[in-house]
């Protein structure tokens, strides 16, 4: 009995002080392999690993993860104004305690330390490095922990506070933002909260009451991404000069991709409420959109032409590639669906529906005129009586559209209802031409 139990202390020992060595090696390129992994998963940040000191029980390290040309600067560049070159974008800095070992016994010397099994267990703060060297911290820290299987968990945690700097002030609530990767799969989820979110400037302010949202996304052999994502926001306001631009007090978003064999269903709703609209007032949307039989690696090869092109030396090219692989898309069929499209206002309701269904063809033979010949098509919009006096008190010209026909009054709404079958257009019941000789 006691060999047994100095032969568990034995084992315990070298868990515990040994393998530290071992497992942080294992941690460290775990940790890379994640950054690495959402660097390509995103296209658009570059990463590099910097003072890496790996020791017995810790490790410290830096990382530093660069914008480069996409969406994400797209919008930085549309908020903050054009930029002469890359050395103005500030880089994020992230510094990095890596507690290793299977039983990662160092990390109980700081907050949030835990003797949970795994390889490894870390803590991160954040900085932004300007072009002259100045460095910012940012509020908040990251806790991860490298699961047996090379998994990875980031906690993002930020306590109330605020910060001002001149005039601009910012405030913010409780937020804590968790991402789980496997750089292995390329699978992630992902789920966060914003309890509230102020920035003032004097003469903008811009004020957010609540922000969730949850998901997740697993990679396919098609190049494209599936999953569910899921975001509601509460409470929004921009006002500029003490005028209310957008009063937004809720939002909610929800997105579904699957992959069916080798074609692809998506489905996607919105419900917002907006208030004191210009000459409108308070204004309620609801939609909801779906694709359904989509080719999926026409697909993958249609978005990835066009994320190429962004930063193409020759765009053109790219885009014709592009256009090639949407025609074959098309060709390919499948469904489209705008099945509910509703605005409501104090005075009455706009509702609309759309559908659109796309024939399978020889890829051969099929060009963009073809695709008028074989797709069927219908869509329905529904406009109340007090609506519709709104809207010609503000666009008397919309009274061209009711006297050609396109919208009939039936009771106390307006209605327009056209279709299309085999290239033939019409619009409730008369027939439309449609011009092929400019299409090619």
């Amino acid at each position: 009995m006691k060999k047994g139990v100095v032969a568990v202390l034995v084992l315990l020992a070298l868990v515990v002080l040994i393998s530290p060595a071992i497992v942080g090696r294992l941690a460290e390129r775990s940790m890379d392999e994640s950054l690495a992994w959402a660097a390509q998963e995103s296209g658009e940040v570059r990463v590099t690993s910097e003072n890496f000191s790996r020791g017995w029980f810790s490790s410290e390290g830096t990382h530093r993860v660069e914008l480069r040309d996409g969406d994400l600067k797209s919008a930085l560049v549309t908020l903050a104004g054009p930029i002469e070159s890359d050395d103005e974008l500030p880089v994020l800095v992230i510094n990095t305690r890596l507690d290793h070992g299977l039983i990662p016994v160092s990390s109980m010397s700081r907050e949030r330390g835990s003797l949970e099994p795994g390889l490894g267990s870390a803590v991160s703060t954040l900085q932004l490095e300007f072009e002259d060297g100045e460095l910012i911290d940012i509020p908040g820290t990251i806790y991860s922990k490298v699961g047996l299987a090379g998994e990875l968990l980031s906690n993002y945690i930020l306590e109330p506070g605020s910060h001002s700097d001149g005039d601009t002030r910012a405030s913010w609530g409780p937020t804590e933002i968790e991402v789980k990767t496997d750089p292995k799969n390329g699978e992630a989820q992902f789920r966060g909260t914003v309890k509230s979110l102020s920035l003032d400037d004097g003469s903008e302010v811009v004020t957010l009451g609540m922000l969730t949202f949850a998901g997740d996304e697993q990679p396919t052999r098609h190049g494209i991404v599936v999953g569910d994502v899921h975001v509601e926001l509460g409470d929004l306001s921009v006002t500029i000069d003490s005028v209310d631009l957008i009063v937004m007090p809720s939002m909610s978003l929800t997105g579904n991709t699957q992959l069916d064999g080798d074609e692809v269903n998506a489905i996607a709703t919105m419900n917002t409420v907006m208030q004191n609209l210009p000459r409108a007032g308070d204004m309620k949307i609801d939609m909801v959109f779906e694709l359904l039989g989509a080719d999926a690696e026409l697909l993958g090869r249609v978005q990835q032409s066009a994320e190429r092109a962004k930063s193409a030396q020759d765009p053109m090219a790219l885009y014709e590639a592009a256009e090639k692989d949407l025609l074959g898309l098309f060709a390919s069929g499948f469904e489209m669906n705008l099945e509910r499209f509703d605005f409501t206002l104090p005075e009455g309701t706009i509702t609309s529906r759309a559908n659109f269904s796309f024939a399978a063809r020889d890829p051969a033979d099929f060009a963009w005129t073809s695709l008028l010949m074989t797709t069927e098509a219908s869509i329905d919009i529904a406009i109340s009586d007090a609506v519709m006096q709104l809207l010609l008190e503000e666009q008397p010209g919309a009274a061209m559209i009711i006297g050609g026909g396109y919208l009939v009054k039936r009771g106390d709404t307006y209605e327009l209802k056209a279709e299309m079958r085999k290239g033939l257009l019409t619009v409730n019941g008369a027939p439309i031409p449609i011009p092929f000789g400019g299409m090619r």
